[in-house]
């Protein structure tokens, strides 16, 4: 098992802070999700049905004819390196690990490729996967460039994946539209934007021959009937969504700013920050111990920030930056 941001109570007994003390910036989950409403007592007592509306909200959503629901994008990114036969991997480094991980597991051959690497990784590999923006350096790359690697691996029945998981906050860079397309594959999640990560839903885009491929894999039932009435909701709730995306984007910015305060230059989106530096673990172990939660990267060394959740939680976090600027001041 690989290590992941949001362990709040393994904090909590570390640092022997109370669990309700803590400020998780850890996940880059929205942290004003959108908000659930009460879910009818019938749907807790039948088995998910395929036939309810959570495809077509979907396909709506993300502009597609074709899509299969998933328990939350870790279930494609385990699934889908067994249906392949061994190949070359190439996936975008620094970058969520699991994805190397899920391909390695499978037997296959996988290379880590940093992003300016990518356009020889697609001439000379037969899987390429990316991460836009990427998680957790915030890189991005245009349409026409996604779509160029894509027709270089296509045409030799190689397959470019996709994983957009932080995509929602600038919907007009999303490649979802061009789906189905052969041999591409995009990842969405509703854990991230939606803030809804415990409901453990997500969407793969594909040709429909591998989508049922994945859906026979998986089996019935692999989302829970609430979390598709939940999810599908959440997809139809446009006022929502556009009032989220102008609100993120400028608590975005506004992060970026906070941080570039206190001499910290990031990247990222608008739902996290990145700052690859030496001193990480200093960092990291700063705010810890004053009860904020960071992402923590070893390689290369660097700290992941999401957004405070309160106005409160803006203050402690200048604070504590001050604080941990003095110290390197002195």
């Amino acid at each position: 098992m690989l290590e992941h941001g949001g362990r709040l109570h393994q904090a909590a007994a570390r640092y022997n802070i109370p669990l309700n003390d803590w400020i998780d910036l850890s996940t880059g989950i929205n942290p004003h999700g959108w908000p659930v409403p009460n879910i009818p007592a019938a749907i807790w007592n039948r088995l998910p049905e395929d036939e309810d509306n959570l495809v077509s909200a979907a396909c709506d959503y993300y502009g597609a004819s074709a899509l299969l629901p998933v328990a939350g994008s870790q279930a494609a990114i385990q699934t889908l390196p067994q249906l392949r036969a061994p190949s070359r991997v190439a996936v975008i480094s620094p970058g969520y690990n699991e994805h190397a991980h899920g391909w390695q597991r499978a037997g296959h051959d996988v290379a880590p490729v940093s992003a300016e690497n990518l356009n020889a990784a697609c001439a000379e590999m037969d899987v390429v996967v990316v991460i836009h923006p990427n998680n957790p350096t915030g890189a991005r790359f245009s349409t026409q460039q996604l779509l160029d690697w894509h027709q270089q691996l296509s045409a030799r029945g190689g397959w470019l994946v996709i994983d957009e998981a932080f995509m929602d906050t600038t919907p007009e860079y999303s490649i979802t539209k061009h789906t189905p397309l052969p041999g591409l594959i995009v990842l969405r999640s509703l854990g991230k934007f939606f803030g809804l990560a415990g409901a453990r839903v997500g969407f793969v885009l594909a040709e429909t021959q591998l989508l049922d491929q994945m859906k026979q894999l998986l089996g019935p039932w692999s989302i829970s009937a609430p979390a598709r009435h939940v999810a599908a909701h959440a997809l139809m709730d446009r006022t929502w969504q556009t009032a989220m995306r102008a609100q993120l984007n400028a608590e975005g910015q506004r992060l970026t700013s906070l941080l570039a305060k206190h001499g910290l230059n990031t990247h990222g989106c608008a739902l996290f920050q990145w700052l690859p530096t030496p001193n990480a673990v200093q960092l990291h172990e700063h705010l810890a111990r004053q009860g904020i939660l960071t992402r923590l990267f070893q390689q290369p060394p660097s700290v992941r920030f999401g957004l405070p959740a309160t106005e409160s939680g803006w203050e402690r976090l200048d604070i504590a930056l001050a604080a941990y600027k003095r110290r390197g001041d002195s």
